[in-house]
């Protein structure tokens, strides 16, 4: 007999199912009252727990040397919060804000020295006794290291649940050389970062990235952060500067400038075969006698250049096949009456030079010689000459992506309707602009015309960005650009001109610039600054000292140009701006002597270098092209970009071995010891560990073991021996 019996347990199946259907009815039915009836009041209780389209910032692509060297870069800075509602909400806010609120505003004052404990606690005070909940701990961003220090203060390391500490994180942008070339690297308004100058605003649309959207809900008492579209990442740009060229001509301007208590100084140094600009100083002279980059002057001082441009004068009239290098001029005791006015040599005093051919108007810089041979051939019709100077770019709008550019102002003679009288031309407008007058050339204008000078005719347009890297990748190339082909019609006046600049400094004014060490181009300026409506003659005489060339002239490599403003006497192009010149060609020249290590061997020396662990194939570079064969255990091409990471050893007495490490994993510590502090801080970094440098030489100890794994915001001290 079965043990089911269906008339008493159907009905209590019964009697559940119906109970579940009235269930599931009741359920459905409160579900279609919330969708109908009450859905404007949910809607609006949705919005209090939500925040929609909230903007997620990228992070800023990175500004690199030439050698792809880091110099500027977005480092991490933090906003300090409070919201007092946690607080108000917790049944022992008060007991928890009473116990913590003095020792908090102690340890406040002590990090933040200019506020004291009662500002802090009157600040904080105030916030919650207004509840609210966005209330400025500190009204400035801190950086990483201040902000880990606060968050472990009294009531602040309870956490955001609890005490309503919390922060907004925002990229700030930091130089890793200083203010080094700072008008041409650029910054950005801190508080908004947005680009202010510089290349920084030049290519803020690359170097920016895309923002990304989020929206936040409110789930158990926390806000949850939902990436609706991911940020885009700015990419990185690979400007043109070299940080060693950049050093050198930063020092040798910026100590002549204190020498001679000058007001403002130009530096650029120019690559002659691709118009790289490998360095640009713009420093000027603050309240406090020290010099900084405040504006920059390179591409936006439009200044009466003087001498330096009587070269483009004479070239245009042996272009023009008016003269030769046999030409002779008349310049008298040294004065001369140019059409009324009396034009004066620098040596007037002493009686001036006489007659001299065309080489020697330019090598002793006679104004007298190189405006009678200009006005003497074009005075009926300046307009030939202008067009001359024209022809070799000198007005050319080179499109310079700094903030500030402008291109050079040199007016073209121009005719009344009837064509008879001049309207914006006088007698000697031609005599006094072919010595340096009557014109405006910034010095980047000044550099490129002589850089196509120093590249045989080939005028390049300078270039401060080489391509657009993203994630070690090439995404687009700024190839050197060519503006004129050939900036004379006759190539033969570009090799007259070069043989004459070359004896400016071998035999003329110019000995200050030259070297003993290669042969140096180049002509000397000086130019009377004018004082706006005051004129040329108002109180002490400012004035533009020059020299501008490229080196080695015999066969050319770079150019430069040295430009500083100064008041008072004495102001000499040769003299002054010369010797930087010479320093700033020299250093550079330096940098590129290669010496053979056999030379240095004799039959007793043990000639081994001391090779520090790292990066092997730095290391092994160095060495092949020092003559050594040292020993690899690691198979693959030399060549890689990818660096091999291993010790460095002896070998016996005469051989060196290179062995490769072990691989870390990206969350564990690596082996430092012996390492060089070059790369122990990159391999660090590199892993996000935070690196403090104790000494000078080689790693002996480090304070995170080998092997340690790695936690988020670390820090590792490397002593170096």
């Amino acid at each position: 007999m079965s043990k089911f019996d269906s008339k008493k347990i159907m009905p209590r199946y019964s009697a559940l199912a119906i109970l579940l259907s009235f269930v599931a009815v009741a359920v459905l039915g409160k579900a279609l009252y919330i969708m109908t009836a009450k859905h404007d009041y949910w809607m609006k209780v949705a919005d209090r727990v939500k925040q929609d389209s909230l903007t997620i910032a990228p992070t800023r692509g990175n500004i690199l040397t030439g050698d792809e060297k880091l110099m500027a870069s977005s480092l991490p800075e933090y906003m300090l919060f409070m919201d007092f509602k946690p607080l108000a909400d917790n049944e022992k806010g008060d007991s928890i804000w009473d116990a913590n609120v003095d020792s908090l505003c102690l340890c406040l004052s002590q990090t933040f020295p200019s506020r004291s404990k009662k500002e802090f606690r009157e600040n904080l005070e105030k916030g919650r006794a207004e509840g609210k909940r966005h209330w400025k701990v500190w009204p400035y961003r801190v950086n990483y290291n201040t902000y880990c220090i606060v968050k472990k203060m009294p009531l602040f390391c309870l956490g955001a649940n609890k005490s309503g500490f919390h922060t907004e994180e925002f990229n700030a942008r930091r130089l890793a050389y200083g203010n080094m070339a700072l008008r041409t690297i650029g910054a950005l308004y801190g508080g908004k970062d947005t680009a202010r100058f510089g290349l920084e605003l030049a290519y803020d649309s690359i170097l920016r990235g895309t923002n990304g959207i989020r929206h936040q809900r409110k789930v158990l008492n926390k806000r949850l952060n939902i990436v609706d579209i991911p940020p885009v990442d700015g990419a990185d740009i690979v400007t043109t500067i070299d940080v060693g060229m950049q050093d050198l001509s930063e020092r040798a301007l910026r100590e002549k400038l204190k020498e001679i208590n000058a007001d403002v100084g130009v530096a650029i140094v120019m690559e002659v075969a691709t118009g790289d600009v490998k360095a640009i100083v713009n420093l000027e002279r603050k309240a406090n006698g020290e010099y900084a980059e405040i504006r920059n002057h390179a591409v936006s001082d439009l200044l009466e250049p003087g001498s330096v441009f009587k070269t483009a004068s004479i070239m245009v009239a042996l272009d023009d096949g008016v003269v030769d290098t046999t030409y002779m001029v008349n310049t008298g005791g040294g004065q001369w009456m140019m059409h009324g006015r009396n034009m004066k040599d620098h040596n007037w005093r002493s009686g001036g030079y006489g007659m001299m051919n065309l080489p020697q108007t330019l090598r002793v810089s006679s104004n007298i010689g190189v405006s009678r041979i200009i006005d003497d051939h074009y005075h009926n019709h300046p307009e030939k000459f202008v067009e001359g100077i024209y022809r070799l770019g000198l007005a050319d709008d080179l499109h310079i992506p700094l903030a500030g550019a402008t291109p050079a102002r040199i007016r073209m003679p121009k005719k009344d309707k009837r064509g008879k009288q001049w309207v914006n031309w006088s007698n000697t407008a031609l005599p006094w602009m072919s010595i340096g007058y009557e014109t405006q050339v910034p010095p980047i204008s000044t550099v490129t015309f002589y850089n196509a000078i120093a590249n045989n005719g080939k005028m390049m347009k300078p270039r401060f960005v080489k391509r657009v890297v993203k994630d070690g990748k090439t995404i687009k190339e700024y190839p050197p650009e060519v503006l004129r082909e050939h900036i004379t019609k006759n190539p033969k006046t570009i090799t007259l001109i070069q043989t004459i600049l070359e004896s400016v400094v071998s035999k003329g004014l110019g000995r200050r610039a030259g070297s003993k060490l290669f042969k140096v181009a180049g002509k000397t300026g000086t130019a009377q600054i004018s004082m706006g409506a005051a004129g040329y003659h108002s109180g002490t005489p400012h004035y533009l000292v020059s020299f501008v060339g490229f080196f080695p002239a015999d066969k050319p490599r770079y150019s430069c140009i040295v430009c500083i403003q100064k008041k008072g006497v004495p102001a000499s192009g040769g003299a002054q701006s010369g010797p930087v010149f010479k320093a700033i060609a020299e250093g550079i020249m330096a940098q590129d002597i290669v010496l053979d290590a056999t030379d240095a061997k004799d039959s007793t020396s043990v000639f081994l270098p001391d090779v520090k662990s790292g990066n092997l194939q730095a290391a092994s570079y160095v060495l092949d092209n020092l003559g050594f064969s040292p020993n690899y255990d690691w198979m693959g091409d030399k060549e890689t970009k990818e660096p091999v990471w291993g010790q460095v050893s002896k070998k016996g007495k005469s051989s060196l071995q290179l062995s490769k490490s072990p691989r870390y994993a990206d969350n564990v510590v690596p082996d430092m010891t012996g390492m060089g502090a070059r790369d122990a801080v990159y391999m660090l970094e590199k892993k996000g560990v935070k690196v403090k440098l104790s000494g000078r030489g080689k790693v002996t100890k480090q304070s995170l073991d080998a092997g340690h794994k790695i936690n988020k915001g670390e820090w590792c001290i490397l002593n170096l021996e």
